[in-house]
């Protein structure tokens, strides 16, 4: 049979049993773990010097050297442990190449954080000789404990997102599983090795069997911590809305002035631009935008003292916006094969047709509050309804453009005519021009139907941007 991998990766953290496992896997004849090869303080084991003829100098300088090496290592298979605080360089080859085996070890995590501090006041990370066995009692401490659990969970979400989007399947071990005979021999038969334990090798011993309140001096407290810690993100707000790109070819750069703006669709985009192009004196379509990610890069490197800003728009206001551009009206720009879909199988009560000469205002409330109402179910992906970039979240906006760089200013839509200027000062500008105010919404504007209710319902559809971004209830700019 055709062997699946040609070396391994053990992906764990500290006090996690990855020393055990390490064990147990170079009990197998063929079979070699070389340690934490790319922990950033020594290379293998803190003893250690080299692995595989390569020193802590070598790896520095060559990460992907090592990981050849261990790959074409004599015996029939080799590997090495890697912690969520490795050298990083390393991890992104591994978690790419099929041919390397991932196997993912995991333990409960207030196990791992105990076990972690006893280790440091006793100094003792390995025990052999039982009869060595350092003691001790330790402070459980909350902060710390949720620091590590958070960096922990980031590493493990970050490795499993990987392999899920590269189609790649894990081996998955527990802490307890460690003493598994079955087990283990499973994992080498997963492994395509052909060597298997006929006992386990009980070198390393347990360090600290007693129960976890008995290893801390303050039992009372990490009990009353952990009860407030929210296991099962009970207060997680939902975020369904797909991951949105940077999508940098709508970044507006001013002609001569270091600033470029980071759009947010349904935003004031025209105000910002026609600000941007009245601080140069020149006209919106000498502004530089549609560029590609390898030419907006280039601009940012060319000037070196450049700002980035956002403008964001309370969320009531940019559906009320983005409704009355989009889907109201039926001419140029408007979205109307959604606006069919919203009126005809949704029962969006939408003028016919776009015709707005007898549409009230008592019809425009009744039109818009059904519009937010379906908001909800289209970004919580329950209609076949795209989540465009009008009406998606501003929070995953934000998200998008991180992936490719920050504004340095996030601004709201009311601070424009003080924020804006004051920006402009700090790249040199001495009087720059005061943005324009947004015209009303047509044919009504949001304050004369504005009530609770609407900002209700506009709170149930974003309510990641309320929280996140921290918008309160809109008021007139």
């Amino acid at each position: 049979m055709t062997r699946l991998f040609d070396y391994f990766i053990v992906l764990a953290d500290m006090r996690t049993g990855s020393n055990l496992l390490e064990l147990q896997l170079n009990t197998l004849d063929g079979v070699t773990c070389h340690g934490e090869a790319f922990n950033p303080y020594f290379v293998g084991l803190p003893k250690l010097d080299s692995v595989l003829g390569f020193t802590l100098e070598d790896r520095e300088n060559d990460p992907l050297a090592l990981i050849n090496a261990i790959r074409n290592a004599p015996g029939e298979m080799n590997g090495f442990r890697f912690f969520s605080d490795h050298d990083a360089r390393a991890l992104g080859p591994a978690l790419d190449d099929p041919r390397c085996a991932k196997i993912i070890l995991k333990r409960n995590p207030l196990d791992s954080y105990i076990s972690w501090k006893i280790a440091l006041e006793t100094k003792q990370w390995r025990l052999v000789n039982i009869k060595q066995r350092r003691d001790a009692q330790v402070t459980f401490d909350t902060e710390e404990f949720c620091d590590q659990l958070e960096q922990r969970q980031a590493f493990r979400q970050t490795v499993l997102k990987h392999l899920q989007t590269t189609g790649q399947t894990p081996f998955y071990i527990d802490y307890d599983d460690l003493n598994d005979l079955d087990v283990l021999n499973g994992l080498a038969a997963w492994l395509g090795v052909s060597a298997r334990l006929a006992e386990l090798n009980q070198h390393l011993k347990r360090q600290n069997p007693a129960p976890v309140l008995s290893k801390v001096t303050n039992p009372d407290d990490m009990e009353q911590a952990l009860s407030q810690y929210d296991w099962f993100k009970l207060h997680q707000i939902p975020n369904f809305e797909p991951r949105r790109g940077p999508a940098v070819s709508r970044y507006v750069g001013a002609a001569n002035t270091p600033l470029m703006y980071l759009p947010v669709r349904g935003g004031p985009e025209a105000e910002v631009a026609q600000w941007l192009a009245d601080l140069d004196g020149v006209t919106t379509d000498d502004l530089i935008t549609g560029r590609n990610q390898k030419q907006t890069r280039q601009w940012m490197q060319s000037h070196p003292d450049h700002r980035k800003f956002t403008v964001l728009r309370h969320p009531l206001a940019r559906a009320h916006a983005v409704f009355c551009d989009r889907i109201l009206h039926t001419g140029p720009g408007a979205y109307v094969s959604i606006r069919n879909m919203l009126s005809r199988r949704y029962k969006v009560p939408l003028p016919a047709k776009g015709d707005l000469g007898a549409y009230s205002l008592d019809q425009h409330y009744e039109a818009f509050s059904a519009y937010l109402g379906m908001l909800r179910s289209i970004l919580a992906g329950q209609t076949p309804i795209r989540v465009d970039g009008e009406w998606c979240g501003q929070a995953q906006t934000l998200e998008g453009m991180a992936g490719f760089t920050l504004p340095d200013l996030i601004l709201r839509e009311v601070e424009m005519a003080i924020k804006l200027p004051e920006l402009a000062r700090q790249v040199g500008h001495e009087a720059p021009p005061t943005p324009v105010k947004a015209m009303p919404d047509v044919p009504f504007s949001l304050d004369q139907i504005y009530d609770a209710r609407l900002e209700a319902l506009a709170a149930e559809a974003y309510q990641r941007d309320y929280v996140q971004l921290g918008f309160g209830a809109w008021k007139p700019l």
